[in-house]
Protein backbone atom coordinates (compact mmCIF):
# COMPACT_ATOMS: atom_id res chain seq x y z
CA UNK A 1 0.00 0.00 0.00
CA UNK A 2 1.08 3.64 -0.69
CA UNK A 3 0.11 4.70 2.52
CA UNK A 4 2.69 2.91 4.14
CA UNK A 5 5.18 3.42 1.96
CA UNK A 6 4.33 7.16 2.66
CA UNK A 7 4.36 6.60 6.46
CA UNK A 8 7.94 4.82 6.36
CA UNK A 9 9.32 7.27 4.12
CA UNK A 10 7.74 9.94 6.94
CA UNK A 11 9.36 8.52 9.46
CA UNK A 12 12.69 8.21 7.70
CA UNK A 13 12.54 11.83 7.07
CA UNK A 14 11.25 12.64 10.56
CA UNK A 15 14.66 10.68 12.01
CA UNK A 16 17.54 12.01 9.53
CA UNK A 17 15.52 15.78 10.31
CA UNK A 18 15.80 15.40 13.81
CA UNK A 19 13.63 18.94 15.15
CA UNK A 20 14.56 20.98 11.87
CA UNK A 21 11.90 21.41 9.39
CA UNK A 22 12.06 19.03 6.24
CA UNK A 23 10.19 19.11 3.18
CA UNK A 24 9.66 15.94 1.28
CA UNK A 25 8.09 15.06 -2.20
CA UNK A 26 7.76 11.37 -3.03
CA UNK A 27 6.24 10.09 -6.07
CA UNK A 28 3.97 7.39 -6.07
CA UNK A 29 3.48 4.35 -8.61
CA UNK A 30 2.68 5.35 -12.44
CA UNK A 31 -0.43 7.46 -12.05
CA UNK A 32 2.13 10.39 -10.91
CA UNK A 33 0.17 10.53 -7.48
CA UNK A 34 2.30 12.36 -5.16
CA UNK A 35 3.07 13.17 -1.82
CA UNK A 36 4.21 16.03 0.00
CA UNK A 37 5.35 16.02 3.94
CA UNK A 38 5.91 19.34 6.15
CA UNK A 39 7.69 18.83 9.21
CA UNK A 40 8.27 21.63 11.81
CA UNK A 41 10.63 22.28 14.18
CA UNK A 42 8.99 20.87 17.63
CA UNK A 43 11.38 21.70 20.31
CA UNK A 44 12.36 18.05 21.01
CA UNK A 45 15.69 17.80 20.01
CA UNK A 46 17.05 16.68 23.49
CA UNK A 47 14.36 14.70 24.74
CA UNK A 48 14.88 11.56 26.02
CA UNK A 49 13.20 9.01 23.62
CA UNK A 50 11.90 6.14 26.05
CA UNK A 51 11.02 2.78 24.26
CA UNK A 52 10.33 -0.69 24.73
CA UNK A 53 11.96 -3.30 23.28
CA UNK A 54 9.99 -6.59 22.66
CA UNK A 55 11.11 -9.16 20.55
CA UNK A 56 13.18 -6.59 18.08
CA UNK A 57 10.39 -4.43 17.96
CA UNK A 58 10.67 -0.77 19.19
CA UNK A 59 7.33 1.52 20.14
CA UNK A 60 7.52 4.61 21.42
CA UNK A 61 6.28 4.76 25.19
CA UNK A 62 2.84 7.02 25.28
CA UNK A 63 3.32 10.43 26.73
CA UNK A 64 0.08 12.28 27.67
CA UNK A 65 -1.85 12.41 24.64
CA UNK A 66 -4.28 8.97 23.87
CA UNK A 67 -4.76 7.57 21.07
CA UNK A 68 -8.25 8.90 21.09
CA UNK A 69 -7.26 12.32 21.98
CA UNK A 70 -4.42 11.94 18.85
CA UNK A 71 -7.47 10.93 16.36
CA UNK A 72 -9.30 14.18 17.90
CA UNK A 73 -6.64 16.67 17.27
CA UNK A 74 -5.88 14.88 13.86
CA UNK A 75 -9.24 15.33 12.57
CA UNK A 76 -9.52 18.74 13.83
CA UNK A 77 -6.61 19.13 11.59
CA UNK A 78 -7.46 17.20 9.00
CA UNK A 79 -11.45 16.30 7.99
CA UNK A 80 -12.98 13.13 7.03
CA UNK A 81 -12.74 9.32 8.76
CA UNK A 82 -9.74 8.31 10.56
CA UNK A 83 -9.03 4.57 10.16
CA UNK A 84 -6.28 3.97 11.81
CA UNK A 85 -3.46 5.63 14.88
CA UNK A 86 -0.39 4.16 15.77
CA UNK A 87 2.27 5.37 18.39
CA UNK A 88 5.50 4.97 16.57
CA UNK A 89 8.63 6.59 16.77
CA UNK A 90 7.52 8.95 19.28
CA UNK A 91 4.48 10.35 17.76
CA UNK A 92 1.57 9.23 16.82
CA UNK A 93 0.42 8.67 12.91
CA UNK A 94 -3.25 8.70 12.24
CA UNK A 95 -4.74 8.15 9.16
CA UNK A 96 -7.50 9.94 7.54
CA UNK A 97 -9.57 9.43 4.71
CA UNK A 98 -10.97 12.21 2.99
CA UNK A 99 -12.79 13.27 0.27
CA UNK A 100 -12.88 11.13 -2.56
CA UNK A 101 -9.75 8.42 -2.79
CA UNK A 102 -7.68 11.01 -0.65
CA UNK A 103 -5.37 9.92 2.20
CA UNK A 104 -4.34 11.95 4.90
CA UNK A 105 -1.28 10.66 7.29
CA UNK A 106 -1.18 12.86 10.14
CA UNK A 107 1.60 13.28 12.76
CA UNK A 108 0.43 14.28 16.42
CA UNK A 109 2.41 14.79 19.11
CA UNK A 110 2.23 12.36 22.02
CA UNK A 111 2.91 14.41 24.81
CA UNK A 112 1.45 18.25 23.60
CA UNK A 113 -1.49 16.74 20.69
CA UNK A 114 0.33 18.96 18.79
CA UNK A 115 0.39 18.40 14.84
CA UNK A 116 4.15 17.77 13.43
CA UNK A 117 2.87 17.46 10.13
CA UNK A 118 0.69 15.94 7.62
CA UNK A 119 0.92 14.32 4.08
CA UNK A 120 -1.93 13.27 1.43
CA UNK A 121 -1.49 10.72 -1.40
CA UNK A 122 -4.76 9.04 -3.77
CA UNK A 123 -5.26 5.58 -2.77
CA UNK A 124 -7.17 3.06 -4.40
CA UNK A 125 -9.07 1.52 -1.29
CA UNK A 126 -10.65 4.01 -0.29
CA UNK A 127 -14.28 2.44 -1.75
CA UNK A 128 -13.25 -0.88 0.34
CA UNK A 129 -12.84 1.03 3.35
CA UNK A 130 -16.04 3.18 2.75
CA UNK A 131 -17.58 -0.81 2.29
CA UNK A 132 -16.45 -1.64 5.44
CA UNK A 133 -17.60 1.10 7.40
CA UNK A 134 -21.24 1.56 5.97
CA UNK A 135 -23.81 0.48 9.13
CA UNK A 136 -20.87 1.20 11.37
CA UNK A 137 -21.78 3.61 14.47
CA UNK A 138 -18.40 3.22 16.36
CA UNK A 139 -15.92 5.63 15.23
CA UNK A 140 -11.99 4.96 15.87
CA UNK A 141 -12.00 7.51 18.08
CA UNK A 142 -14.38 5.56 20.15
CA UNK A 143 -13.15 2.29 19.36
CA UNK A 144 -9.57 3.52 21.33
CA UNK A 145 -11.91 4.69 24.22
CA UNK A 146 -13.61 1.74 24.17
CA UNK A 147 -10.42 -0.27 24.06
CA UNK A 148 -8.43 1.99 26.78
CA UNK A 149 -10.67 0.03 29.73
CA UNK A 150 -7.83 -3.07 28.70
CA UNK A 151 -4.37 -0.64 28.98
CA UNK A 152 -2.99 1.96 27.24
CA UNK A 153 -3.92 2.20 23.64
CA UNK A 154 -0.69 1.99 21.23
CA UNK A 155 -2.84 1.11 18.19
CA UNK A 156 -6.27 1.03 16.76
CA UNK A 157 -6.68 0.02 12.96
CA UNK A 158 -9.56 -0.92 10.81
CA UNK A 159 -10.08 -4.40 9.78
CA UNK A 160 -11.84 -4.29 6.28
CA UNK A 161 -11.14 -8.15 5.39
CA UNK A 162 -13.77 -11.16 5.28
CA UNK A 163 -17.03 -10.95 7.54
CA UNK A 164 -15.07 -10.06 10.83
CA UNK A 165 -14.66 -6.38 10.29
CA UNK A 166 -14.23 -3.82 12.86
CA UNK A 167 -11.76 -2.10 15.11
CA UNK A 168 -8.26 -3.76 16.23
CA UNK A 169 -6.21 -2.46 18.74
CA UNK A 170 -3.03 -2.55 20.56
CA UNK A 171 -2.74 -2.17 24.35
CA UNK A 172 0.35 -1.90 27.10
CA UNK A 173 0.03 -2.80 29.89
CA UNK A 174 2.26 -1.20 32.80
CA UNK A 175 4.25 -4.30 32.91
CA UNK A 176 4.92 -3.50 29.02
CA UNK A 177 2.98 -7.10 27.67
CA UNK A 178 0.88 -6.26 25.04
CA UNK A 179 -2.60 -7.44 23.94
CA UNK A 180 -4.66 -7.28 20.71
CA UNK A 181 -8.34 -6.52 20.82
CA UNK A 182 -11.37 -6.75 18.50
CA UNK A 183 -13.46 -3.61 18.67
CA UNK A 184 -17.20 -4.19 17.28
CA UNK A 185 -18.26 -1.20 14.31
CA UNK A 186 -21.98 -1.13 15.58
CA UNK A 187 -21.44 -1.99 19.57
CA UNK A 188 -18.12 -1.10 20.92
CA UNK A 189 -17.82 -4.33 22.48
CA UNK A 190 -14.20 -5.19 23.58
CA UNK A 191 -12.99 -9.09 23.06
CA UNK A 192 -9.97 -10.53 23.16
CA UNK A 193 -8.44 -11.06 19.36
CA UNK A 194 -8.79 -14.85 18.39
CA UNK A 195 -5.31 -14.86 17.04
CA UNK A 196 -3.14 -13.00 19.95
CA UNK A 197 -1.35 -15.56 21.35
Amino acid sequence: MKRNIVIAVVTAAALVGGGTATALAVSGDDDDASTSVTRTDDDRDDRDDDRSDDDGDRAAAPGDVTAADAIAAALKHTPGTAVSAELDDAAWEVDVLGKGDTWHSVRIDPDTGKVLGSSEDDEDDAAEVRAALKGASVTAEEAAKAAAAKGTVVSVDLDDDGDDRGWQAETRASGGDERDWDVALTTASVTADRDDD
